[in-house]
Order: C-alpha cells, then structure tokens, then sequence
C-alpha cells in the first residue's frame, strides 16, 4: 500500500516527521530574526495585520513561503538522491509537499477571515448603537476585503481538488502495478481480484479525502493554537473550574480528547464488523458471478446460506452502531453549546466586543474540529482501516509471511465446510 508509492516508508516517514520538528523548532525560536535579517520581519507587538488580500503577501507570510521552500528542497534533494530508483518519487516527495503547502495556504485563509472579523463585527456592533456611528462606505469597504479573501479561497479549493485527485489515482496505479507484478503471488487470496480492483480503488478514495482534512487539521493547529493561546488573556473565569491561565487553549484541547477517546472507546468494534462484512458480500457475489456461467452454481440454498449471513453481519452491525451512535451524536450535541457556556461570565463581565466573541469563537472551533478529526470521520476511518486488513492479505503474500489471523481463520473455516460437504451423502 505503501512502498509501492513512496520510498522505504518507514524510513521516510519517520525522517519526515523528525525534519519537520526540526523545521519547526527553528522557526519558533530564530525563524523571526532570519527573516527580519533578509528584510522579512515579523508584525511589530500590537501591529494588526493586513486586510484583504494583502495579508497573504505581507513580509512574515513571504518569509514562511519561502522558509517552507528552502527546508523542502533539503528535504526533498536527499530524498531524490536515496531512492534515485524509485518510479514515484516525483509525485510522493514534491507532490506531498505541495499538498502540505496548500494545506497551509488554505489554513491562512481561514485566519485572514477571522482577522476580518474582529473589525468588522466591531464596526457592525458601533452601528447598532445608533444611526450615524458608521458610515455606509466603512462597512463596503470591509465587505470588499471579505471578497478578496473569498477569491483567494475559491482559487485554493480549486487547485486543492485538482491536484489531489491526480495524486491520489497515481497512487492507485503505483498500487495498481505493484500487485499486478505480482500476480502469480496473489491469485490465490480470497477474493484478491476484488482487492486488487475495488479496495484499491476505495482506498485512494478514501485517503483522497481523510489525507486532505488530516494534513488541514494539522496545519489548523499550528496556525491557531498560538492565536487561541493569545485570546485566552480576554477570558474571565471559567464556570466551575474558576481561574485557568490560558483556559481558551487548554478547554479546547481537552474537550477534543475527550471527545475523540469517546467515540475511539464507543467504535472499538467497528473496523472488524466492516472487514466481515465485506467478506460476506464478496462470497455472495463470487457466488452469483460463478452461477453466470455455471447452471449447478447459485443454487437457492446455497444463496440462500451465503444471503443469511450478509444479514447476520449487518444487523450485527446496526447494533454496534447504535450505542456508538449514542456517543456521537450526543457529543455533538454538547458540543455545540460547549464554547458558550464557558464564555458566559466572560461575556456577562463585558470583557469582550462582538469582534472578539467572532475572532474567539473562529478560533476554538477550527482548533476543536482539527482536534476532532477522528470523531468527525470515525465511520470512514473504520472503513480505511477495513479495507487495510484486507490490502495486508497481499502484503504478507508477497513477502511470504503467514496471513494475517482473520484470514486464517476464513481459510480454515472454508476448509472445514469444504469437508463436510464433501462428505455428505
């Protein structure tokens, strides 16, 4: 799944990891003094950043592009140079980092809106004091910043989708030709021209989309969770647990773990139930297609048998569902009020404007939904990782190790209905 795209995958992932910490580190501590030394330098203390388009080409952001660029050719340059051999390398080293790029820049938007929304909303709060407080052309003025930041977006969401769908297919054909080589290998896993066609094919659907949001949710919490750290100061005292420093940063954290342990607890059961089940309806369809061709296949009570245990694993599975259900909408329920509970005696106390209530409310939610990432997309993980116990068949196949214990057990259990019905009568 892996080594057929990107290069060692373990080796390359675990040195990706490493250098962006790195990456990260240097940016947080001198990354300000280098980029004011080649004329770049950050915002002054209490300099509000540009509206409009122009934040995305004021001298901190042209310093972080660039910045991001140098690191990512070190990065990348070695890597071209270890894995010279590799087929793919062009669209899993560059092609992943453009991606985390865009990622970044679609994070930026969201900031360049919400650092709209601060004078916007207190203009907009002047003007429902009174008539003649704000002038028409004041509030044009902000709307017309707001559509700058909306085409900047629009343009990035197209390029996003473009980009991403190329990448992710030729991640399918890497995969593609991959298990094709090795055909010979694989024929004989149940049910391998479905995990050749169809799991890869969802599996890169489904990566398309859980890899966009998770590389988005990443880069949410870098951008963010400094600004959130920083609008904590405006917070009064936080019901029941009273004075927290910093509260806005740490409540959004820790109402997101416990969220995400809730539902991971709730599902736990999930991906297994959704491997069966796949492995029913692929005996009953294997069923049918030979019945096709073949008069003595698909008889009734053959079909019938195959049909009566699709039904078992789905109801199954609608209970499960059901209590982790329970969970989940439940916790979204709550969630949705959990931000203003906690601001009510900020808000009762007057220590925050409509603009900051909006620029607040922004932040933790786009700090909490990125934290949140595994309750938001809980059921298609549980289908991703369905889909992998099926894709790690063919891993153990190729290297010739012994299956994995789920597909033992099918084989065994096959064998066993094998001999019994040979030995019928």
């Amino acid at each position: 799944m892996f080594h057929s795209f990107f290069p060692q995958p373990k080796l390359f992932f675990s040195s990706f990891v490493v250098w962006s910490i790195i990456c990260m580190v240097v940016w947080y501590t001198v990354g300000p003094q280098m980029g004011a030394a080649i004329g770049l330098p950050p915002l002054a203390p209490g300099e509000a950043a540009p509206l409009g388009i122009a934040y995305f080409f004021s001298p901190d952001n042209l310093w972080f592009y660039l910045y991001f660029a140098i690191f990512v050719a070190i990065f990348g340059g070695a890597w071209k140079v270890i894995a010279r051999d590799h087929p793919w390398t062009n669209w899993s080293i560059w092609g992943t980092a453009f991606l985390i790029f865009i990622a970044y820049f679609t994070v930026q938007a969201y900031v360049a809106i919400n650092n709209w929304r601060g004078p916007f909303f207190d203009l907009f709060q002047k003007g429902l004091t009174g008539p003649g407080n704000v002038t028409a052309t004041e509030l044009w003025d902000m709307q017309l910043y707001f559509l700058q930041i909306g085409a900047v977006a629009v343009v990035i969401n197209v390029v996003t989708a473009f980009f991403t769908n190329h990448y992710v297919f030729r991640w399918r054909t890497a995969m593609n030709d991959y298990y094709m080589s090795l055909w010979p290998k694989l024929r004989h896993i149940e049910g391998a021209s479905q995990r050749v066609q169809e799991d890869t094919m969802r599996f890169a659907n489904i990566v398309e989309g859980l890899g966009v949001v998770f590389i988005n949710s990443i880069m949410t919490l870098v951008v963010f969770l400094p600004l959130l750290f920083k609008l904590s100061e405006h917070m009064a005292d936080v019901p029941v647990l009273g004075a927290i420093p910093h509260s806005l940063f740490w409540l959004a954290i820790g109402w997101s773990i416990f969220g995400t342990a809730l539902l991971a607890l709730a599902g736990i059961k999930l991906p297994g139930l959704q491997f069966r089940n796949q492995r029913v309806e692929a005996a009953y369809r294997k069923e049918l297609v030979y019945g096709e061709d073949d008069a003595d296949r698909a008889q009734p009570v053959t079909v019938r048998e195959l049909f009566n245990n699709v039904r078992k694993n789905y109801f199954r599975m609608y209970w499960h569902y059901c209590y982790f259900n329970i969970a989940r909408f439940g916790y979204n329920q709550l969630d949705g009020s959990f931000l203003t509970f906690i601001l009510i005696p900020t808000v009762a106390a007057g220590k925050i404007t409509m603009g900051l209530w909006q620029q607040i409310s922004t932040a933790f939610g786009q700090v909490t939904d990125s934290f949140q990432y595994l309750v938001s997309y809980w059921s298609t993980i549980i289908e991703l990782l369905s889909i992998y116990k099926r894709l790690k068949a063919f891993e153990a196949a190729i290297d010739d190790k012994p299956l994995p214990e789920i597909d033992q057990r099918y084989l065994e259990r096959e064998a066993a209905e094998g001999e019994l019905a040979a030995n019928r009568p």
